[in-house]
């Protein structure tokens, strides 16, 4: 399972997986154009929607209504390190006995994310160099007019056919 996330600029970036897509953005008053939700607010939707696909799956298997159920999800910030340091998952479902209320905590308490966040799981962190240019900002001028001057092509408009000795 993989999900690959693409900068689209300022504080904007596309999210791919199986060929959807999707945006996260910053809030305004975060400093972002506020096109998509945050990475905070889409942790909290993943934990939101893994649990009410428990809460469906056991209404469903009961010959249940599903179809008024909805889970909200909140989280409280922690500031050293910064992240979110406590969960809160409210599942709503109309006419509900006990049994089924239980049922239902018993199911949510099994959803893959929920699990996985309790269980604090390893993450490893690679940094990969792409192929070509530095990445840094003067570098990509120079770069630029180099293929400028030895193509004749604009580097914006054309794909620039550089010789691999320029430096």
């Amino acid at each position: 399972m993989e999900v690959l996330a693409q900068y689209l600029g300022d504080s904007k970036f596309e999210v791919a997986a199986r060929g959807h897509r999707v945006i996260c953005d910053q809030p305004f008053d975060n400093g972002g154009s506020d096109e998509g939700m945050s990475p905070p607010e889409f942790l909290l939707a993943s934990l939101a929607t893994c649990a009410a696909y428990y809460a469906a799956q056991y209404l469903k298997a009961r010959q249940l209504r599903a179809e008024d159920l909805k889970v909200r999800v909140s989280a409280e910030k922690a500031a050293h390190p910064a992240r979110l340091a406590s969960f809160l998952i409210e599942v709503t479902a109309p006419g509900l006995d006990e049994r089924h209320q239980a049922g239902i905590l018993r199911s949510v308490k099994a959803c893959l994310i929920h699990n996985t966040l309790l269980g604090g799981p390893s993450i490893e962190i690679t940094v990969n160099v792409a192929a070509g240019r530095t990445g840094l900002v003067q570098d990509e001028a120079r770069y630029n007019k180099l293929a400028t001057i030895k193509s004749g092509i604009e580097p914006w408009n054309e794909t620039p056919k550089v010789n691999s000795r320029v430096s």
